[in-house]
């Protein structure tokens, strides 16, 4: 069963199967899937996954012993569509729109992963950088406004679940 921390929003049409922890303010919106059927996913408080993610893990067996679970750090955002599977992300990553992060891949600490990238299975992203591209390839580092934009994104997030959880999420023009 899902360990739920306090503060999350699980939006209605969102689905979370098995073995998945959300640690406290953690936000999956609009038809993401968390599916911890075969190993464990683990959020870390504060991050936010968007619409039609899907998450997912590795089992054990012949070709993967002990299989792999995937890990999301603290204050990360996962942009709309992205696929992680079995990997690890690191605390204030930013995943964009689009992105597929592979098996046994692992994301340092206050990395950006480009739109629509493809990171490889096993591959491993330093700390500050940006990545993009298919393969994702290091670009260049972190400018400071990026860095701070990272934890700015998460922030507006809880803010946001926040007003869904209050019921006034959703604004109106005029």
């Amino acid at each position: 069963m899902p360990v739920i921390g306090r503060g999350v929003y699980v939006d209605e049409t969102a689905l979370v199967i098995g073995r998945v922890t959300l640690a406290e303010d953690v936000s999956l919106w609009p038809y993401v899937v968390a599916r911890g059927d075969v190993n464990a996913i683990v959020i870390g408080a504060r991050s936010n996954i968007q619409d039609l993610s899907v998450l997912h893990v590795t089992h054990d067996g012949p070709y993967s012993p002990g299989g792999l679970p995937l890990v999301i750090g603290e204050d990360v955002t996962v942009g709309h569509q992205c696929l992680l599977h079995a990997c690890r992300i690191g605390d204030r990553c930013l995943i964009g729109m689009g992105s597929i992060v592979m098996d046994g891949a692992v994301l340092e600490a206050e990395v950006l992963v480009g739109a629509g990238s493809l990171v490889s299975p096993g591959k491993l992203l330093e700390a500050g950088n940006l990545y993009r591209g298919n393969p994702a390839q290091k670009v260049r580092s972190l400018t400071d406004q990026e860095l701070e934009m990272l934890s700015y994104s998460t922030a507006h997030y809880v803010r946001l679940k926040n007003r869904y959880l209050n019921g006034t999420g959703i604004s109106t023009p005029g």
